[in-house]
């Protein structure tokens, strides 16, 4: 079975816009591995316009399951894994001031410099995962920093499954193949949603977990409003 780790990077930026603590952030990521989700996903930025550093370490006392901090491994990134240290860090090539992530790394370009971060985490005991692109060098590239596993980047997919094209599903599927014969561990993530996650896993062998953020929470607001505006006007009766 294929593991659900729930992104709850918009509960904070929902938070974070009316300040306070509504809704709760570890509320959140207790009721989420209450209703059953396998691992709970945070990706704080520089700026901490959603996730906060101080939000890694109180979650480090309320994730039960399984704990992944993304980002860009800079220096201040670096020093908040190593103090929390979460069961898997997940290294996103993130640009200062981006809205979501846009690209995967180059693993051939970038070698040298995550082969030394990677096995500073694994000395730790953090087990690693780089996201890329579904490029056959660049899943070669990967093999050879020593990560443990890779985060196929799933935006191209998504698109194309929303214009009908299903064929492009095709690199990931290759990269997943490369993947399973080079001993990597297979992660997913970006725009996968409850449109087109079941069509993704049965085509991506070995697939073993998934990170979804912004679609589960948009999926979860239409899906309870229905309940929500009925509890209120059963209150109001």
């Amino acid at each position: 079975m294929t593991k659900l780790s729930v992104n709850i990077n918009k509960i904070a930026t929902l938070r974070n816009a009316r300040g306070g603590n509504v809704p709760d952030l570890l509320k959140v990521a207790a009721d989420i591995q209450k209703f059953g989700a396998q691992g709970i996903t945070i990706h704080p930025r520089p700026d901490e316009r959603h996730i906060r550093y101080q939000d890694a370490r109180d979650l480090k006392a309320i994730v039960t399951t399984e704990y992944n901090i993304e980002g860009n491994p800079q220096h201040n990134f670096i020093d908040l894994v190593l103090e929390c240290k979460p069961d898997q860090v997940t290294l996103v090539p993130d640009a200062i001031g981006a809205i979501t992530s846009s690209a995967g790394w180059d693993t051939i370009k970038n070698q040298e410099y995550l082969t030394e971060v990677i096995q500073e985490f694994q000395r730790n005991g953090i087990r690693t995962s780089i996201f890329v692109d579904p490029v056959l060098e660049i899943i070669e590239g990967a093999k050879k920093t020593g990560t443990d596993r890779i985060e196929l980047y799933t935006e191209a997919f998504a698109h194309q499954y929303d214009l009908g094209n299903k064929s492009g599903i095709e690199p990931y599927t290759k990269a997943a193949e490369l993947a399973n014969e080079l001993g990597l561990g297979i992660n997913a993530g970006h725009d996968l949603s409850l449109e087109n996650i079941q069509f993704f896993k049965q085509n991506i062998p070995g697939l073993l977990e998934v990170s979804i953020g912004h679609a589960l929470i948009s999926e979860a607001l239409y899906l309870g409003l229905d309940n929500v505006v009925n509890m209120y006007l059963n209150k109001l009766k």
